[in-house]
């Protein structure tokens, strides 16, 4: 199972000063450093955090393998064929949301998220939908042409451990779904030293892709040594 470490928090940090530092295009490379297998970054229309120098940079420099964020919108498209990053996850975007909330719903805009994939696919970059662990979505991202699909874990984070049985089942169903319809299967949002275990365990998911917790541990144990922790934790 591969890790993608996402480093938009460490735009964040950046941007609540308006100034140069820290710096995530190093963060990047050493997340790469500490065992991850992709960077992944959100680079959102209001450029809360990433932004396109950023993005620009981490495309060129990165040794692994880098996951761009994006909203389905032509802006982000031409942003996404110049800079050629490996895969393209298509996510929901509201500017009010402190993060992404949810998952997209595919069965609207059919048609729009259908262009997107076919011309983010023609420029060789591979695509992912994020959506929530429903089969229609599921059946949907495979009629529309993705790659992938990278499954919505916040309602599993989010429940105390007595009560996640159920969204940890919804999660294993859909991973066997993505498989079914020939879709490489990822998974994430939410996910934490503490409960990143049971996912682990679905031998379908072969990709996380986790930020937030990764970031927050780097601050006290630094990003080398907080990716490692995750690596040798998805290892065990």
């Amino acid at each position: 199972m591969r890790l993608g470490v996402n480093i938009d928090h460490v735009a964040t940090l950046r941007e609540a000063r308006k100034t140069t530092e820290p710096d995530p295009v190093t963060a990047a490379m050493l997340a790469e450093m500490g065992g991850a297998d992709q960077v992944t970054f959100h680079l959102r229309e209001d450029r809360r955090h990433i932004q396109n120098r950023d993005a620009r940079l981490i495309c060129e420099m990165a040794q692994t393998k880098v996951n761009l964020e994006m909203a389905a919108t032509l802006a982000m498209q031409e942003i996404a064929l110049a800079m050629s990053p490996d895969t393209v996850t298509l996510v929901p975007e509201n500017r009010e949301e402190v993060t992404t909330e949810g998952g997209l719903n595919l069965l609207r805009e059919s048609e729009k998220y259908a262009s997107t994939v076919k011309v983010l696919k023609d420029g060789g970059i591979k695509t992912a939908a994020f959506i929530g662990p429903d089969p229609d979505q599921i059946k949907a991202a495979a009629k529309l042409g993705f790659d992938a699909i990278e499954i919505h874990t916040g309602e599993y984070a989010n429940a105390a451990r007595r009560d996640s049985g159920d969204t940890l089942r919804a999660i294993q169903d859909a991973a066997n779904a993505g498989v079914k319809y020939r879709l490489r299967v990822h998974a994430g949002h939410g996910l934490t030293y503490h409960n990143v275990h049971p996912i682990v365990l679905i031998s379908e998911i072969e990709e996380l892709n986790i930020g937030h917790s990764i970031i927050a541990r780097a601050v006290f144990a630094g990003i080398e040594q907080a990716v490692s922790e995750m690596v040798s934790l998805m290892v065990r």
